[in-house]
């Protein structure tokens, strides 16, 4: 497992809309705080960034499937505005509460999956894409930072600690977007004390 690249970006405003979902990779090292990376941004802060959301993760795996399924092959690391673009782990090998350090001194902890918003398919012009990421599971997951430090692209990561294996992010997908007439699912992902506590909100809604 190590980082196939990783991106930061800044908010922009384009009339209509105001985004950092546009990432651009980086070869140095960046430093990574408690909010995140040196130099990115945040525009929508009711939904993205805070101690829960401070680094978001992709597979760098599923970029081959989005460049064969849109045939565009722009679809490289940072397209999903993600920060770490990451080889050799995705959502059936991650689980909430996985804590990975990376290179020698950033330890982070795996919080909740990511929810894509409509602001990718706006980037994208691709009307289904939120629907197309749920359907196939390619969504990412978020990181809270642990212990703050230097990463560069090519860092590997070494897993710590898995508290939740039976609690995948593909699990947690499931849970929350697809089976949300099971309070007792809905209940027991609520109960993991690593979970976002926006998540753990919107679950115990159900219950």
């Amino acid at each position: 497992m190590r980082l196939e690249s990783v991106q930061i970006g800044q908010a922009q405003d384009y009339g209509d809309w105001v985004t950092a979902t546009y990432k651009y990779q980086i070869e140095g090292p960046v430093f990574v705080e408690a909010m995140g990376l040196n130099g990115d941004e945040v525009a929508d802060h009711k939904n993205h960034g805070g101690p829960d959301k401070a680094v978001l993760a992709y597979a760098a795996a599923h970029y081959s499937h989005w460049r064969q399924e849109t045939q565009n092959s722009d679809w490289t690391g940072g397209a999903m505005g993600e920060n770490l673009t990451i080889a050799g782990l995705d959502e059936s090998t991650v689980c909430v509460g996985d804590t990975w350090q990376i290179g020698p001194t950033v330890v982070v902890q795996v919080s909740q999956p990511r929810q894509p918003c409509w602001k990718q398919a706006k980037r994208w012009g691709i009307k289904d894409l939120v629907v197309r990421i749920l359907d196939t599971g390619r969504t990412g997951w978020y990181l809270r930072v642990l212990t703050e430090g230097a990463i560069s692209p090519g860092d590997e990561l070494t897993l710590l600690a898995r508290p939740h294996p039976d609690w995948t992010i593909a699990r947690a997908n499931q849970v929350m977007h697809f089976d949300k007439t099971n309070p007792g699912l809905a209940r027991a992902l609520a109960a993991l004390p690593e979970l976002s506590a926006s998540w753990q909100r919107d679950l115990a809604r159900r219950f």
